[in-house]
């Protein structure tokens, strides 16, 4: 069984797919983008402001799901910019201080909206 997690402290979801799903004891957070919750606005035209950006709004989805960014088990990030990994794996180090989850960094073509960076996460959530 599934169920569809949605909170208005992060951007709703720009197309057919949920905010994050929670089912088998795990919560799949869609990528979220640097977008202003109310505004739907882009935050930010550096790497490092964006990067932040996706992880609270990360942070605010997983919130809603019950768990925290200390529940996530793996994620996954997508820079526009490889030579920007170092930037985005600084603000990225904040949210993540200790025990940092498993990880993967891909560089892609492009992201919605032009953003430079997206950040996904799978959590598991407390019995």
């Amino acid at each position: 069984m599934k169920e569809i997690v949605v909170t208005k402290q992060a951007p709703a979801a720009i197309g057919p797919y949920s905010q994050a799903i929670k089912a088998g004891g795990f919560v799949f957070a869609s990528g979220q983008i640097p977008l202003i919750p109310e505004s739907g606005e882009v935050d930010g035209a550096d790497v490092k402001t964006q990067a932040r950006r996706s992880l609270e709004n990360l942070t605010a989805v997983l919130k809603a799901a019950g768990a925290s960014l200390e529940d996530v088990v793996k994620t996954t990030v997508f820079i526009t910019d490889m030579a920007e990994f170092p930037a985005v794996n600084e603000v990225y180090a904040t949210y993540f201080p200790a025990n940092a989850p498993a990880r993967s960094c891909v560089a892609v073509a492009a992201l919605p909206r032009g953003v430079k960076v997206e950040v996904e996460a799978i959590a598991q959530l407390k019995s």
